[in-house]
C-alpha cells in the first residue's frame, strides 16, 4: 500500500501530493485491509495489501481478519429507496463487520443507515462498552469531488477503533451547476447529470486514501 500511495503521490494526483505524502505516515507495511462490497472493475481491483472482496465473494460472509473498508450498497438507505432493489440487510452486516473488525464504512452524506443503527453523526464521537471489548467509534463528512469525483458527492464516514491522525485533503471548490435538461427540468446537482457507473465507482485517490485510514483502526 506504501509503494502505491507513493506512486500516486508523484503521478496521476499531482494536485495533491502533500495530502497523500501525510497518509504514508499512517500506512504500516504488510497489514492487509480488506475491501468489501467493492466492484470487481474498481480500483480496489489489484491494489496491493488489499483484499478484494467483490459480488462473486458475497462479502457477508467475511469473517476477518480486519480491518476493513466497506461500501455497502447506499439505495435502500438514500432518498431514492423507493425505487431500490438491493437488500437493505446488507448494510446492517457491514456496519457489524466493521465494529467486529474495525475499519471504515462510506455512505452517501445523511444516509438513514444512521439513525435505524444509532450510529453517531458527523462531530459526536463515543466509546462503545461491548462484552467483546471496548471501541471508538465517529463519523466524519467528506466530498469526493476533493479526490476527483465529478461531482461534489458528500459522503459519511463510518469510523470504528481509530488510533491515528485523519489526514484530510484540502478543500476544493464545488464544481459549478450542470445545464438544465432539454425538458427544462433542473436536475438537483452535477450527480445527476452522470452516468450509472460514473456515480457509483469510488475514485481511485479516494479508495487509497479509505486504505490509509483503515490501516489505523484497531479492534
Amino acid at each position: 500500500v506504501r509503494e502505491r500511495l507513493r506512486a500516486r503521490a508523484g503521478s496521476t494526483v499531482r494536485r495533491r501530493p502533500n495530502h497523500l505524502e501525510r497518509c504514508l505516515e499512517q500506512v504500516e507495511g504488510g497489514q492487509m485491509i480488506a475491501a468489501l462490497y467493492i466492484d470487481a472493475t474498481g480500483p480496489y481491483a489489484g491494489m496491493a495489501g488489499v483484499d478484494a472482496w467483490d459480488l462473486e465473494r458475497d462479502a457477508r460472509t467475511f469473517a476477518g481478519p480486519g480491518p476493513v473498508v466497506a461500501h455497502p450498497p447506499c439505495g435502500p438507505w438514500g432518498r431514492y429507496a423507493w425505487k431500490s432493489r438491493e437488500d437493505s440487510a446488507t448494510a446492517i452486516v457491514a456496519v457489524r463487520q466493521v465494529q467486529r473488525f474495525g475499519g471504515v464504512l462510506e455512505h452517501p452524506a445523511e444516509s438513514k443507515l444512521w439513525a435505524a443503527l444509532n450510529l453517531p453523526r458527523p462531530g459526536i464521537p463515543r466509546v462503545v462498552v461491548g462484552s467483546a471489548g471496548d471501541y471508538t467509534e465517529e463519523t466524519i463528512e467528506v466530498r469526493q469531488v476533493d479526490f476527483g469525483h465529478r461531482a461534489e458527492k458528500r459522503t459519511w464516514l463510518y469510523i470504528v477503533g481509530r488510533t491515528g491522525q485523519i489526514c484530510l485533503p484540502p478543500g476544493q471548490p464545488s464544481p459549478p451547476p450542470p445545464p438544465p435538461y432539454r425538458s427544462g427540468r433542473q436536475p438537483r446537482g452535477v450527480l445527476e447529470t452522470l452516468s450509472k457507473r460514473e456515480r457509483r465507482l469510488t475514485p481511485p485517490a479516494f479508495a487509497e486514501w479509505l486504505v490509509a485510514l483503515a490501516t489505523t483502526c484497531r479492534r
